[in-house]
């Protein structure tokens, strides 16, 4: 079994994480939705969580996981049939780049109906990557290839800065009732600051179709909105009566091409169904990502 690629600390001694274990629950977060604050470093490609300080942490960052978390459920359903729960496997680990323009908006990309995690979602690029087979990688390197990889940006080095946001507990399927999960990743989401203006970025974007198959830009309003669309709430309409109808993408065509569209609000607002139904919609982790970067604008 390779290295596990998230482990805790717990009481100062370490200790690797089952893939059906919840990360935030052996945290100790508590009975809300969070977030919690966690200390944490990453060294030769592996992440260290712990609930209190400890000698290498680097930083200190908000975790988060849904309020439907399946396994969060797992944790109360000690008879859970073990059968489903996949052998030697921990948890993996993973990086996303929210990208804000020199004009403060930040790409969101549709992933394609054909992945197998998470299709037809809007996320920032490099949600869900496992690194396999990698020793080390630096965490800006990692997330910058992973934007690469799906927009075909490629960013000057003296023309943006950085900072890490937070930590998402995700799963796939994102709910017990869509099915046992096959996948457990830690999130980490970068905010990556360009000197850039979104029309400048967009004028060397090419999207890699095989991951991606639409893209848009949104506004601090536009995004407060979908990140106060809690699933299993609905408070985004009442909160911003203004918002326009839609909002402008860019659709890639099977052709090569892109033509802009207009995508419904109500789609950025949808949350995620009960049942498994390829709805169109921003994943609550970016809901999340999103929250945290109004946070840092209001700072």
């Amino acid at each position: 079994m390779a290295a596990p690629r998230v482990l805790l600390l717990l009481s100062g001694r370490p200790e690797s994480v089952s893939f059906a274990q919840s990360v935030c629950g052996l945290l100790g977060a508590g009975p809300g939705l969070g977030p919690w604050p966690t200390h944490c470093s990453l060294k030769r490609g592996q992440l260290i969580l712990s609930d209190r300080p400890f000698p290498e942490a680097s930083t200190r960052l908000p975790i988060q996981r849904p309020s439907f978390c399946p396994f969060a459920a797992l944790a109360l359903q000690p008879l859970a049939p073990k059968a489903k729960q996949p052998l030697n496997r921990g948890v993996d680990l993973g990086v996303a780049v929210l990208l804000q323009s020199s004009d403060q908006t930040v790409l969101l990309t549709r992933r394609t109906r054909t992945l197998r995690i998470s299709p037809n979602l809007w996320v920032p690029p490099g949600e869900c990557s496992g690194y396999k087979g990698e020793q080390t990688w630096g965490l800006l390197d990692g997330g910058l290839r992973e934007l690469w990889e799906e927009s075909g940006l490629q960013l000057p080095k003296d023309r943006f800065s950085w900072v890490p946001l937070g930590l998402w507990e995700s799963a796939y399927p994102p709910r017990l009732s869509w099915g046992f999960p096959k996948y457990h990743h830690i999130v980490l989401y970068l905010l990556v600051i360009s000197q850039e203006s979104q029309q400048q970025l967009q004028a060397q974007i090419q999207p890699n179709p095989g991951e991606v198959n639409a893209l848009m830009w949104l506004r601090p309003d536009v995004a407060a909105a979908v990140a106060a669309t809690e699933d299993g709430t609905e408070t985004a309409g009442f909160l911003h009566q203004n918002l326009p109808p839609s909002e402008l993408a860019i659709q890639l065509e099977e052709d090569g091409g892109a033509r802009p569209v207009l995508l419904p609000m109500s789609t950025l607002l949808q949350t995620t169904p009960t049942t498994a139904e390829d709805k169109e919609r921003v994943s609550t982790g970016t809901k999340f990502a999103l929250r945290l970067w109004l946070q840092y604008l209001g700072r």
